[in-house]
């Protein structure tokens, strides 16, 4: 916007505002954007956390505290109790000049009965393979995840996510096992499902396979 005043002879004046626009076809969001000093943000180190300690009150404080000091990003984590004791793990992000202090840091909770292995995360390209879902159950023995990450494995098949527990069968009180795996495949699911419904034949348990969405 430009501001101009005028004075005529007889001593009145006039005021002109002219406001200019940007060239036909160029967009205001296309202008170039205002200048802080400060330059283009630095990009962010991402450290996996593996954690295993003895479960009592105040251990994912004392996690999150270090963290939070270090002014890093809590981001992803799978956490749980298992036996007595915790365990976890978590990604975080962190700017690179911090990123050793914070592992450092975080490898001193062991004073405390905390056991934290950070590990510097390479950057990947995301998956383009179909992601699956398996999920099985049937009567608990020894060896059903070994067969079956086998089977997954003789075709090329990554496993993503594997989560199981145990439970009672309603009638008789035997124990059952279940198991829960997010698959990513060369192969769609009609490709995998003979293969699967074969050794679920042989171990005597029930498994269903499906696609399912990335989001």
């Amino acid at each position: 916007m430009i501001l101009g005043r005028k004075v005529a002879p007889n001593g009145a004046f006039s005021t002109r505002i002219e406001f200019e626009f940007p060239p036909a076809g160029v967009s205001r969001s296309r202008q170039p954007p205002l200048t802080t000093g400060k330059g283009p943000e630095m990009a962010h180190a991402s450290l996996v956390l593996t954690v295993i300690g003895p479960d009592r009150p105040g251990l994912v404080e004392a996690l999150s505290r270090v963290i939070a000091d270090h002014r890093a990003n809590w981001l992803e984590s799978r956490m749980a109790h298992l036996a007595g004791q915790f365990a976890g793990l978590l990604r975080v992000s962190v700017a690179p000049e911090r990123a050793d202090a914070l592992a450092a840091a975080l490898e001193a909770l062991s004073t405390t009965g905390l056991r934290v292995i950070a590990t510097r995360a390479a950057d990947h390209a995301p998956p383009t393979q179909p992601r699956l879902r398996l999920e099985g159950v049937g009567l608990d023995r020894p060896g059903i995840v070994r067969e079956l990450s086998a089977a997954l494995a003789a075709r090329g098949v990554n496993v993503e996510e594997l989560t199981s527990h145990t439970s009672s069968a309603p009638m008789s009180g035997e124990t059952l096992f279940h198991v829960t795996a997010h698959l990513r495949a060369p192969d769609e699911v009609d490709a995998l499902r003979p293969v699967l419904e074969k050794l679920a034949d042989e171990l005597a348990i029930e498994v269903t396979l499906e696609r399912e969405s990335d989001d």
